[in-house]
Protein backbone atom coordinates (compact mmCIF):
# COMPACT_ATOMS: atom_id res chain seq x y z
CA UNK A 1 0.00 0.00 0.00
CA UNK A 2 1.35 3.46 -0.70
CA UNK A 3 1.39 5.58 1.92
CA UNK A 4 2.46 9.25 2.38
CA UNK A 5 4.89 10.38 4.94
CA UNK A 6 2.35 13.15 6.45
CA UNK A 7 1.16 16.88 6.51
CA UNK A 8 3.21 18.90 3.65
CA UNK A 9 1.35 22.08 4.67
CA UNK A 10 -1.46 23.80 6.42
CA UNK A 11 -3.13 26.70 4.35
CA UNK A 12 -6.02 29.05 5.92
CA UNK A 13 -7.80 32.23 5.63
CA UNK A 14 -7.18 34.98 7.93
CA UNK A 15 -8.06 38.77 8.00
CA UNK A 16 -5.70 41.62 8.26
CA UNK A 17 -2.02 40.65 6.80
CA UNK A 18 0.35 42.79 8.91
CA UNK A 19 -1.78 40.97 12.40
CA UNK A 20 -1.31 38.04 10.59
CA UNK A 21 2.60 38.76 10.40
CA UNK A 22 2.59 39.56 13.82
CA UNK A 23 0.78 37.16 15.51
CA UNK A 24 3.02 33.74 13.47
CA UNK A 25 6.34 35.61 13.34
CA UNK A 26 6.25 38.01 16.53
CA UNK A 27 4.31 35.59 18.68
CA UNK A 28 4.98 32.41 17.68
CA UNK A 29 8.30 33.45 16.30
CA UNK A 30 8.13 31.26 13.32
CA UNK A 31 10.33 32.28 10.12
CA UNK A 32 8.22 33.71 7.29
CA UNK A 33 10.13 31.77 4.81
CA UNK A 34 8.09 33.35 1.49
CA UNK A 35 6.06 36.66 0.81
CA UNK A 36 3.72 35.80 -2.34
CA UNK A 37 0.53 36.36 -3.44
CA UNK A 38 -2.32 34.28 -4.68
CA UNK A 39 -1.88 32.34 -7.69
CA UNK A 40 -5.16 32.90 -8.52
CA UNK A 41 -6.13 36.34 -6.93
CA UNK A 42 -2.67 38.41 -7.33
CA UNK A 43 -3.58 41.31 -5.50
CA UNK A 44 -3.68 39.41 -2.15
CA UNK A 45 -0.59 38.01 0.05
CA UNK A 46 0.33 34.15 0.02
CA UNK A 47 2.58 34.24 3.37
CA UNK A 48 4.26 30.93 4.61
CA UNK A 49 5.77 30.41 7.36
CA UNK A 50 7.51 27.35 9.28
CA UNK A 51 10.94 26.67 10.54
CA UNK A 52 14.32 28.27 9.35
CA UNK A 53 14.79 26.15 5.95
CA UNK A 54 10.94 25.96 5.49
CA UNK A 55 10.67 21.91 5.33
CA UNK A 56 7.72 20.16 4.83
CA UNK A 57 6.26 19.64 7.82
CA UNK A 58 6.48 22.77 9.13
CA UNK A 59 4.58 25.21 7.00
CA UNK A 60 1.07 27.29 8.09
CA UNK A 61 0.36 29.20 4.79
CA UNK A 62 -2.17 32.04 4.87
CA UNK A 63 -4.58 33.92 2.12
CA UNK A 64 -5.41 37.55 4.34
CA UNK A 65 -8.05 39.10 2.92
CA UNK A 66 -8.86 42.05 4.77
CA UNK A 67 -12.50 42.64 5.42
CA UNK A 68 -13.36 39.42 4.63
CA UNK A 69 -16.54 37.61 6.45
CA UNK A 70 -16.00 35.39 9.52
CA UNK A 71 -15.74 31.94 9.06
CA UNK A 72 -17.35 29.24 10.96
CA UNK A 73 -15.26 26.10 11.67
CA UNK A 74 -17.04 22.57 11.21
CA UNK A 75 -17.80 19.66 9.47
CA UNK A 76 -15.51 19.14 5.35
CA UNK A 77 -12.40 21.25 7.29
CA UNK A 78 -9.05 20.97 9.55
CA UNK A 79 -11.07 21.89 13.31
CA UNK A 80 -7.35 22.32 14.71
CA UNK A 81 -4.02 22.48 13.70
CA UNK A 82 -1.28 20.96 16.43
CA UNK A 83 1.98 22.16 16.62
CA UNK A 84 5.02 20.36 18.20
CA UNK A 85 7.24 21.72 21.02
CA UNK A 86 10.38 20.31 22.52
CA UNK A 87 10.12 18.43 26.07
CA UNK A 88 9.99 20.68 28.95
CA UNK A 89 8.66 24.24 27.18
CA UNK A 90 5.08 24.00 27.63
CA UNK A 91 5.63 26.17 30.67
CA UNK A 92 7.46 28.99 28.52
CA UNK A 93 4.47 29.24 26.02
CA UNK A 94 2.22 29.63 28.53
CA UNK A 95 3.89 32.39 29.71
CA UNK A 96 4.90 33.40 26.25
CA UNK A 97 0.75 33.74 25.42
CA UNK A 98 -0.52 35.32 28.64
CA UNK A 99 1.57 37.68 27.96
CA UNK A 100 0.41 38.81 24.90
CA UNK A 101 -3.26 38.21 26.55
CA UNK A 102 -3.61 34.70 25.08
CA UNK A 103 -6.65 32.84 26.47
CA UNK A 104 -4.90 29.23 26.52
CA UNK A 105 -6.49 26.17 27.99
CA UNK A 106 -4.62 22.39 28.95
CA UNK A 107 -6.61 19.45 27.97
CA UNK A 108 -5.46 15.69 27.46
CA UNK A 109 -5.69 13.35 24.68
CA UNK A 110 -4.64 9.64 24.25
CA UNK A 111 -2.17 10.67 27.40
CA UNK A 112 -0.82 14.01 26.10
CA UNK A 113 -1.04 17.02 26.93
CA UNK A 114 -1.89 19.99 24.69
CA UNK A 115 -2.19 23.44 25.26
CA UNK A 116 -5.10 25.10 22.98
CA UNK A 117 -5.47 28.55 21.94
CA UNK A 118 -6.75 30.77 19.04
CA UNK A 119 -4.98 33.22 16.68
CA UNK A 120 -6.01 36.44 16.21
CA UNK A 121 -8.32 35.65 13.58
CA UNK A 122 -9.62 32.85 15.00
CA UNK A 123 -7.94 29.78 14.15
CA UNK A 124 -7.72 27.25 16.47
CA UNK A 125 -4.48 25.70 17.13
CA UNK A 126 -2.33 23.76 19.81
CA UNK A 127 1.02 23.03 21.36
CA UNK A 128 1.93 19.32 22.18
CA UNK A 129 5.30 18.58 23.79
CA UNK A 130 6.79 15.35 21.99
CA UNK A 131 10.34 14.29 20.76
CA UNK A 132 11.24 14.58 17.38
CA UNK A 133 14.61 14.46 14.91
CA UNK A 134 13.40 17.70 13.65
CA UNK A 135 14.83 20.43 15.23
CA UNK A 136 14.35 24.31 14.59
CA UNK A 137 17.54 26.74 15.01
CA UNK A 138 15.15 29.77 13.95
CA UNK A 139 15.65 32.61 16.95
CA UNK A 140 13.13 35.71 17.46
CA UNK A 141 13.14 37.50 20.39
CA UNK A 142 13.17 34.96 23.70
CA UNK A 143 12.35 32.07 21.75
CA UNK A 144 15.75 29.77 21.26
CA UNK A 145 16.11 26.67 19.48
CA UNK A 146 15.25 24.91 23.15
CA UNK A 147 11.42 25.99 22.94
CA UNK A 148 11.00 26.96 19.35
CA UNK A 149 8.26 25.07 17.46
CA UNK A 150 9.28 22.08 15.58
CA UNK A 151 6.63 21.86 13.08
CA UNK A 152 3.33 20.17 12.95
CA UNK A 153 2.63 17.80 15.22
CA UNK A 154 -0.59 17.26 13.18
CA UNK A 155 -4.33 18.27 13.25
CA UNK A 156 -7.71 17.35 14.31
CA UNK A 157 -10.15 16.34 11.26
CA UNK A 158 -13.95 17.34 11.38
CA UNK A 159 -15.84 15.45 8.40
CA UNK A 160 -19.23 15.79 7.58
CA UNK A 161 -18.95 12.04 6.77
CA UNK A 162 -16.05 10.41 9.67
CA UNK A 163 -16.44 6.75 8.73
CA UNK A 164 -15.41 7.48 4.78
CA UNK A 165 -12.54 10.24 5.68
CA UNK A 166 -11.37 7.43 8.02
CA UNK A 167 -11.43 5.35 4.64
CA UNK A 168 -9.56 7.66 3.15
CA UNK A 169 -7.09 8.47 5.47
CA UNK A 170 -6.67 4.41 5.42
CA UNK A 171 -6.92 3.13 2.00
CA UNK A 172 -5.93 6.16 0.05
CA UNK A 173 -3.17 8.11 1.99
CA UNK A 174 -2.06 4.91 3.48
CA UNK A 175 -2.72 6.32 6.98
CA UNK A 176 -2.23 3.50 9.97
CA UNK A 177 -4.92 3.67 12.53
CA UNK A 178 -3.31 3.50 15.84
CA UNK A 179 -5.51 4.45 18.58
CA UNK A 180 -9.40 5.42 19.16
CA UNK A 181 -10.89 6.90 22.42
CA UNK A 182 -14.97 8.13 22.64
CA UNK A 183 -14.77 11.29 21.03
CA UNK A 184 -11.49 10.46 18.26
CA UNK A 185 -9.73 8.38 16.12
CA UNK A 186 -5.51 8.81 15.74
CA UNK A 187 -3.91 7.72 12.56
CA UNK A 188 -0.01 7.56 12.41
CA UNK A 189 1.73 8.13 9.07
CA UNK A 190 5.62 7.37 8.32
CA UNK A 191 7.99 10.30 8.83
CA UNK A 192 9.29 12.35 11.99
CA UNK A 193 6.67 15.58 11.76
CA UNK A 194 3.19 16.48 10.87
CA UNK A 195 2.28 12.55 11.45
CA UNK A 196 -0.53 12.45 14.17
CA UNK A 197 -4.18 12.85 12.58
CA UNK A 198 -7.79 13.04 15.04
CA UNK A 199 -10.67 12.31 13.25
CA UNK A 200 -13.58 13.54 15.17
CA UNK A 201 -15.74 10.19 15.73
CA UNK A 202 -19.60 11.95 14.81
CA UNK A 203 -20.71 13.81 11.59
CA UNK A 204 -20.25 17.46 12.11
CA UNK A 205 -22.33 19.88 10.80
CA UNK A 206 -20.68 22.01 7.98
CA UNK A 207 -18.82 24.68 8.19
CA UNK A 208 -18.26 28.02 6.28
CA UNK A 209 -15.17 28.73 4.34
CA UNK A 210 -14.29 32.57 5.24
CA UNK A 211 -11.57 34.07 8.12
CA UNK A 212 -10.62 32.14 10.93
CA UNK A 213 -11.29 28.59 9.07
CA UNK A 214 -8.54 25.98 7.06
CA UNK A 215 -8.64 26.28 3.36
CA UNK A 216 -6.97 23.04 3.32
CA UNK A 217 -4.68 20.43 4.33
CA UNK A 218 -1.60 19.43 2.21
CA UNK A 219 0.03 16.19 2.39
CA UNK A 220 3.63 15.09 1.24
CA UNK A 221 4.76 13.46 -2.19
CA UNK A 222 8.00 12.48 -2.37
CA UNK A 223 8.63 14.20 -6.28
CA UNK A 224 6.75 15.02 -9.37
CA UNK A 225 7.07 11.18 -10.40
CA UNK A 226 5.63 10.96 -6.66
CA UNK A 227 2.94 12.23 -7.06
CA UNK A 228 1.82 11.43 -10.40
CA UNK A 229 1.39 8.10 -8.58
CA UNK A 230 -0.70 9.69 -5.89
CA UNK A 231 -2.73 11.30 -8.65
CA UNK A 232 -3.67 7.58 -10.51
CA UNK A 233 -4.27 6.13 -6.93
CA UNK A 234 -6.74 9.14 -6.13
CA UNK A 235 -8.29 8.85 -9.37
CA UNK A 236 -8.92 4.95 -8.90
CA UNK A 237 -10.41 5.26 -5.27
CA UNK A 238 -13.10 6.55 -7.10
CA UNK A 239 -12.17 10.58 -6.63
CA UNK A 240 -12.06 13.45 -9.19
CA UNK A 241 -8.74 15.05 -8.81
CA UNK A 242 -7.64 18.20 -10.60
CA UNK A 243 -4.54 18.19 -12.86
CA UNK A 244 -1.22 19.49 -11.36
CA UNK A 245 -1.00 23.21 -10.66
CA UNK A 246 2.62 24.44 -10.41
CA UNK A 247 2.45 26.59 -7.22
CA UNK A 248 6.50 27.31 -7.82
CA UNK A 249 7.97 25.82 -4.72
CA UNK A 250 5.58 22.73 -5.08
CA UNK A 251 3.18 20.94 -7.28
CA UNK A 252 0.13 20.33 -6.54
CA UNK A 253 -2.95 18.05 -6.99
CA UNK A 254 -6.28 18.54 -5.24
CA UNK A 255 -9.29 16.71 -4.43
CA UNK A 256 -12.40 16.96 -1.63
CA UNK A 257 -12.74 13.80 0.22
CA UNK A 258 -16.38 11.96 1.02
CA UNK A 259 -16.37 14.05 4.32
CA UNK A 260 -15.94 17.31 2.35
CA UNK A 261 -12.11 18.23 3.34
CA UNK A 262 -10.12 19.46 0.50
CA UNK A 263 -7.28 17.61 0.18
CA UNK A 264 -3.93 18.24 -1.35
CA UNK A 265 -0.82 16.36 -2.55
CA UNK A 266 2.17 18.61 -2.63
CA UNK A 267 5.58 17.47 -3.75
CA UNK A 268 8.74 18.31 -1.42
CA UNK A 269 11.42 19.68 -4.04
CA UNK A 270 11.85 22.43 -5.18
CA UNK A 271 11.49 24.20 -1.72
CA UNK A 272 11.26 27.82 -1.11
CA UNK A 273 15.65 27.98 -1.25
CA UNK A 274 14.55 28.39 -5.55
CA UNK A 275 14.48 32.20 -5.51
CA UNK A 276 16.23 33.25 -2.10
CA UNK A 277 18.80 32.17 -0.17
CA UNK A 278 18.64 30.70 3.42
CA UNK A 279 19.78 34.19 5.07
CA UNK A 280 17.08 36.26 3.02
CA UNK A 281 14.07 34.17 3.20
CA UNK A 282 10.65 35.97 3.38
CA UNK A 283 12.63 39.29 3.16
CA UNK A 284 11.34 40.00 -0.58
CA UNK A 285 7.97 39.85 -2.11
CA UNK A 286 8.20 37.13 -5.30
CA UNK A 287 6.47 36.75 -7.95
CA UNK A 288 5.59 33.69 -10.23
CA UNK A 289 6.61 34.51 -13.66
CA UNK A 290 3.48 35.26 -14.88
CA UNK A 291 3.03 38.05 -12.32
CA UNK A 292 6.37 39.67 -13.00
CA UNK A 293 5.71 41.98 -15.11
CA UNK A 294 2.86 43.58 -13.18
CA UNK A 295 5.47 44.25 -10.21
CA UNK A 296 4.99 48.04 -9.69
CA UNK A 297 1.18 47.63 -9.77
CA UNK A 298 1.15 44.91 -7.29
CA UNK A 299 3.19 46.20 -5.00
CA UNK A 300 0.96 49.56 -5.20
CA UNK A 301 -1.76 47.71 -4.41
CA UNK A 302 -0.64 45.26 -1.99
CA UNK A 303 -0.28 46.25 1.58
CA UNK A 304 3.12 46.79 3.01
CA UNK A 305 4.49 45.20 5.71
CA UNK A 306 6.62 45.20 8.17
CA UNK A 307 8.58 42.36 10.08
CA UNK A 308 9.18 43.60 13.39
CA UNK A 309 11.93 42.44 15.57
CA UNK A 310 10.32 42.30 18.40
CA UNK A 311 6.68 42.60 19.77
CA UNK A 312 5.85 44.64 22.72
Amino acid sequence: MKKTEGIHHITAIVGNPQENVDFYSGILGLRLVKKTVNFDDPGTYHFYFGNKEGNPGTIITFFPWEGARKGIIGGGQVGVTTYVIPKGSMSFWVNRLNKFNIETTQTKRFGETYLSFNDVHGLRLEFVERDTTLNNDWTFDDIAPNVSIKGFGGAILYSTNYLQTEKTLTKTLGLEKVDENDTYLRFQSTSNIGIIIDLKKEDVRPGLSGVGTVHHIAWRALDDKDQLDWQELVHNDGYSVTPVQDRNYFNAIYFRERGQILFEVATNPPGFLIDESIETLGQSLKLPPQYEKYRNQLEEVLPKIVLKNKLK
